[in-house]
């Protein structure tokens, strides 16, 4: 498809006083992802006509995509007070609130544009989300019902990370990615096929994230690409979304990488050109449908083959991805025929994680707001991963283990007074319900010494939460589903030798932590099991993996 920005620039150069049509420039600006170029027909448009709530939301959207969230929630707030009705124009000032911090500030724009369009799915989506990660279960079954059913209809291309949040098998969820794919696979014109390496040197090995930093696919990814150094016939090539955040993850990722490429910021068809120009052979998409990724530059098709892996647990639904690389225990036989993709199996967990971490002393249990005896059940699994099943599987287990409390990771807004009131309801008391802020990754490994048990989540599991919990000898208890979200804690326990910590029921998983609650001495041995197998079982193997993982890019590239 042609690109319309020529021809509207065209049509400006001779009106250059078309105030509109500066407004929809910069709409196609945003959508190839130059922020800036956006920002300057915006600014021309609001210019010609100032106020105008077309205008301001394009500004503030810019302003958003370019981290300035002050300046953007200011734009959206104007826009949206000019224009009250508009519930496209509250959909991103919600998007910019929740950037800002302003977390129940944004539930209320999000509900405010569904209220205003009720019957969109799209915005029922925006606000079934978001409420998710409030722990505002409020109206949770009916937007649910109404999502899936949009989704199943083919009506709505909703996002399909929040997805991953609801219900739905593996077929609802590759239908719902191959809606937001075919969306922009309509609006997209993929390059003239990439050229085939000569094989006469290295393979040329792409990876594409907005984690390249102190963020869980940094930490999951570093130590194996120091491992991959030691493969000389692979040359490893980042391309970074996320600007330096100069933390010790982006320094070792530099240091391990032949070449880190900064691409933040940068137009879908610049980052896409950035990747045919280093030659890759084979590109791994390490964000995908999981937000802040780039999916059209993607969709441009830069290398020859394009691999969904890790970041994402789902199919991509896109036809720009070849590969998907997962393990026979995530991504089983009989969930293969719900995937886009070619599947391919590595023999261990699909999942590396960073062996140069230390674990230090935590601090006392009192400086962590947990009583000095007691079994601590955690789950450290971000809020929108909490639902009512879950945590009424948890609060079960604490009203049968006196003492004991269940430690939380604090949520955004008002999560965790609503989650202290639910416990109430189900006849806990709410200071049983520990909260911990957010803190730098070794000091939360610290504290993960004072867990005596993970209690996961479904349908969407802990994945690099609980890596981190085995890391630092915690057992995780978890229920496998029927989606890969949910079986990822399962994939780790069982590549750990600890199957009988994966349960088939929430009654035996309520059972089997009550259990280990009430008996101290079959939790110490069920630590020092975790500990020796966490030395010997391979799950943490980086080496291990490195020669696994760089078999499978060969594999991907020879068959190519």
């Amino acid at each position: 498809m042609n690109d319309p920005r020529a021809s509207l620039r065209q049509a400006l150069q001779r009106d250059p006083g078309d105030a509109f049509a500066w407004i929809v420039l910069a709409e196609h600006e945003l959508d190839a992802g130059d922020a800036a170029a956006g920002e300057a027909a915006a600014r021309r448009a609001l210019a010609l006509r100032p106020g105008h709530p077309e205008a301001l939301a394009r500004l503030g959207r810019a302003q958003w995509m370019l981290d300035r969230r002050e300046d953007a929630v200011a734009s959206l707030r104007e826009a949206a007070q000019r224009a009250p009705d508009h519930p496209g124009i509250a959909v991103w000032l919600g998007h910019a609130l929740e950037d800002s911090g302003e977390a129940e500030a944004a539930a209320d724009a999000y509900a405010r544009a569904h209220a205003l369009a009720p019957q969109e799915p799209q915005l029922a989506a925006y606000l079934l989300a978001w409420r998710r990660k409030l722990c505002d279960w409020r109206d949770l079954d009916a937007l649910s019902r109404q999502v899936r059913a949009a989704v199943a209809a083919g009506q709505a291309a909703v996002e399909p990370f929040a997805f991953l949040s609801e219900d739905a098998d593996a077929a609802e969820q590759l239908r719902c990615a191959r809606l937001r794919a075919d969306a922009i696979a309509r609006v997209v014109r993929p390059l003239p096929p990439a050229p085939r390496g000569d094989g006469g040197g290295p393979l040329r090995v792409g990876f594409l994230s907005n984690g390249f930093g102190a963020h869980p696919t940094g930490l999951l990814t570093v130590a194996l690409f120091e491992a991959l150094r030691a493969q000389a016939d692979l040359q490893l090539h980042l391309f970074a979304l996320n600007g330096d955040d100069g933390s010790p993850i982006r320094r070792r990722l530099q240091a391990a990488a032949h070449a880190l490429h900064d691409v933040s910021r940068w137009p879908h068809a610049q980052i896409a050109a950035a990747v045919r120009a280093a030659g890759i052979e084979v590109l791994f998409d390490l964000r995908g449908w999981g937000g802040g990724g780039a999916p059209e530059a993607l969709a441009l098709r830069p290398a020859p083959v394009q691999v969904n892996w890790l970041a994402y647990p789902g199919t991509s639904g896109a036809p720009w991805i070849d590969y998907v690389l997962a393990d026979g225990y995530a991504l089983p036989d009989w969930m293969q025929a719900h995937y886009s993709e070619t599947v391919l199996r590595l023999p261990r967990c699909f999942q590396p994680s960073d062996t140069a971490r230390a674990v230090p002393l935590p601090p006392a249990r009192a400086d962590c707001g947990l009583p000095e005896h007691g079994t601590v059940y955690a789950c450290f699994n971000n809020s929108y991963k909490l639902n009512p099943r879950s945590m009424a599987r948890a609060l079960a287990v604490l009203r049968a283990v006196p003492g004991s409390v269940l430690w939380l990771l604090s949520g955004p807004g008002q999560a965790d007074a609503r989650l202290r009131a639910y416990a109430q309801a189900q006849g806990v008391e709410p200071q049983r319900l520990v909260f911990m802020a957010k803190q730098p990754h070794a000091d939360y490994l610290a504290r993960l010494r004072h867990a005596d048990l993970f209690l996961d989540t479904e349908p969407y599991n802990a994945h690099t939460t609980a890596s981190d919990a085995l890391w630092a000898g915690c057992p995780v208890l978890t229920r496998p589903g029927a989606t890969f979200a949910a079986r990822v804690a399962g994939s780790l326990n069982h590549h750990l030798g600890l199957d009988a910590l994966n349960v088939d029921s929430d009654e035996a998983f309520v059972a089997r932590a009550v259990e280990l609650g009430r008996d101290p001495s079959a939790l110490a041995a069920l630590r020092a099991a975790v500990e020796q197998r966490r030395a010997d079982s391979g799950l943490f193997d980086m080496d291990g993996f490195a020669a696994d993982f760089a078999v499978a890019v060969k594999t991907m590239a020879k068959r190519a």
